[in-house]
């Protein structure tokens, strides 16, 4: 890299730290108002108005220019953020009302718990390489959607479709082996 090209590439930096300067100070209390409207608390809308202003610092260049639209740009991403929480939130609750199940006949017997671990291991086996990994990362080691996608070198819809799929055809696979419903 020239001289003038880190010149002009760290003036660049300055630029966009500005713009995204400008941006908070002028958009941050209404967003923060929508985000305290969708979300449970204040620590949730904040955490929203972060990941927000987060994800324009990191996409400068596509936040439009003109005042309504920027703001337009930033409330859409911030609604889809919620969404995303959204989902997350209803995925988790959907699997811990099912969990008390799995847990309480485990409880009771362990040779159960054994076959049922096996199950869900053979079924995993089952899956293609990348679907494996996107499951193992995602359901058992907790890992975002994001970092997995980073990891993987796709997009975070690639990885939620197969998150998708793969869950699926674990069920059919299970249910499958399983005989009984």
């Amino acid at each position: 890299m020239t001289g003038e090209a880190a010149v002009a590439a760290a003036g660049s930096t300055d630029i966009d730290s500005d713009r995204l300067g400008a941006l908070f100070d002028a958009h941050h209390q209404r967003l923060y108002r929508l985000a305290r409207r969708l979300s449970r608390n204040a620590d949730d809308a904040r955490d929203l108005v972060q990941e927000t202003f987060l994800r324009a610092a990191r996409a400068i260049a596509s936040v439009p220019r003109q005042s309504p639209q920027d703001e337009a740009w930033l409330v859409r991403v911030l609604v889809n953020l919620c969404r995303d929480r959204w989902r997350q939130s209803e995925t988790r609750r959907r699997l811990d009302s099912a969990t008390p199940t799995i847990v309480e006949s485990s409880a009771i017997d362990p040779e159960s718990a054994a076959i049922a671990r096996s199950v869900v291991w053979r079924a995993l086996a089952t899956l293609d390489p990348r679907r494996r990994a996107v499951i193992v990362m995602h359901e058992l080691d907790g890992e975002p959607v994001d970092a997995i996608a980073r990891l993987l070198g796709v997009t975070a819809v690639t990885v939620r479709w197969h998150l998708s799929r793969g869950r699926r055809q674990l069920a059919e696979i299970i249910r499958g082996e399983g005989g009984e419903p």
